[in-house]
């Protein structure tokens, strides 16, 4: 398709950076109070150039976006690859793409600039948004797409300076595409950093009417002394656990099967919710945590030698990615209450334990690993922070 040239502005791109923005202290440049207008959304393809000499870039997790609205009705236990996403081929992928770019598979990409890293990190929602059309609740998933991004890099122990998006649609309704951009407006406002401008991407036959899909890019910086890596992680080292808001934004191919099995609608009550009236609908599309402020604050205190941000791949494929090698984890699995809404998931679905462990973040939305000292000053500071687990000899992540 040719490129069209309209320029759509929005003013939600205007807005004025937040006020802890300012990155002099990481030696750039000063930025302005207001934000200068974005040059515009552009309804058009725009791609960036690859720039391989970087230190990294995350590799490590793969959606797919596959149409699993009718499944039929049956007793066998659901799974993700079921459903439609194969992580053990996601997997196989990275491994062929470490030929190509060494480094990868951290949750950002690291590159060098003086004596700090700029850290950037890239995501979507995934088929959470087939929820969004079916409620009409557009106004939170901007939110969803920012944590995605900014979650991974604050693992680094990146401070978020920018994000940008692209909103992708076949035909452009402006009125859901203003909701979406306010709640993006609402992430970057949470997390701290300026939203420079992105793309509409109207594409006429892509998408069906009433659908778009969603990519945010967010860039960081964290000084070079001051880069969180794993490397220090030792034997006997803690895991703190953040808790999630439920399920976030991964995992979403297999909740739909499971609605499909259920013959619920996102109208009805959340089954087995004793705590307060929520709709199915409520619960699953309840925004991600950006957990930048916490975690920053946190880090900024001391003995936090590295971060997991749980998404694709649950516990069991994203505990390790910031171990070093010969080294794992014990996860106590009764240490926190699972929310109501994977009790419901796993009893419907009928799902493994290790299943459910692979896929979602039951409950826990970021891991931090830190010394035994730093991990009573962390569950003494209202975090609302769990003990979940200990560094281990081996690899891998044993649940007991």
């Amino acid at each position: 398709m040719a490129a069209l040239n309209t320029t759509s502005q929005h003013l939600l791109h205007s807005l004025p950076f937040p006020s802890k923005t300012s990155s002099t202290a990481m030696n750039l440049p000063s930025t302005p109070s207001p934000l200068k207008p974005s040059p515009g959304r552009t309804l058009s393809f725009q791609r960036p150039r690859l720039f391989t000499s970087a230190v990294s870039f995350e590799r490590g997790s793969t959606k797919k976006r596959l149409d699993t609205r009718c499944c039929s009705a049956g007793t066998e236990s659901l799974t993700y690859k079921d459903s439609g996403v194969d992580i053990d081929a996601g997997t196989a992928l990275v491994d062929r793409i470490k030929k190509l770019a060494p480094g990868i598979g951290g949750f950002g990409g690291l590159f060098p600039l003086g004596d700090s890293y700029l850290v950037a990190g890239t995501d979507g929602v995934g088929t959470k948004l087939m929820l969004a059309f079916e409620t009409g609740i557009h106004d939170t998933i901007g939110i969803d797409l920012v944590a995605m991004s900014v979650n991974d890099i604050v693992t680094s122990g990146a401070k978020p300076l920018f994000f940008l998006d692209c909103y992708s649609t076949g035909r452009l309704d402006v009125d859901v595409a203003e909701k979406v951009i306010k709640g993006i407006v609402d992430g970057c406002q949470q997390s701290d950093c300026a939203l420079l401008g992105g793309e509409t991407a109207e594409m006429s036959g892509m998408y069906k009417d009433g659908e778009y899909d969603l990519t945010g890019f967010a860039v960081g910086i964290v000084k070079k002394n001051a880069v969180i890596d794993g490397k220090n992680i030792v034997e006997g080292d803690v895991l703190i656990g953040l808790p999630s808001s439920g399920v976030h934004s991964n995992g979403f191919s297999l909740v739909r099967s499971v609605l499909a099995r259920s013959g619920l609608s996102l109208n009805e009550q959340l089954p087995g919710n004793d705590v307060k009236s929520i709709t199915l609908g409520e619960a699953l599309l309840a925004p991600t945590i950006i957990y930048v402020k916490q975690v920053l604050d946190i880090v900024s205190k001391g003995g936090v030698k590295g971060i997991a941000h749980i998404t694709g791949g649950g516990f069991t494929d994203n505990i390790p990615r910031v171990f070093p090698a010969g080294l794992g984890a014990v996860i106590y699995k009764d240490s926190w209450e699972v929310p109501p809404v994977f009790r419901w998931i796993q009893e419907v679905g009928k799902i493994e334990d290790a299943e459910m462990r692979r896929t979602f973040n039951m409950g826990i939305g970021m891991v931090l690993v830190v010394s035994p000292d730093a991990s009573k000053r962390i569950l003494e500071d209202g975090h609302g922070a769990f003990l979940i687990g200990e560094v281990t000899k081996g690899e891998g992540v044993t649940y007991l």
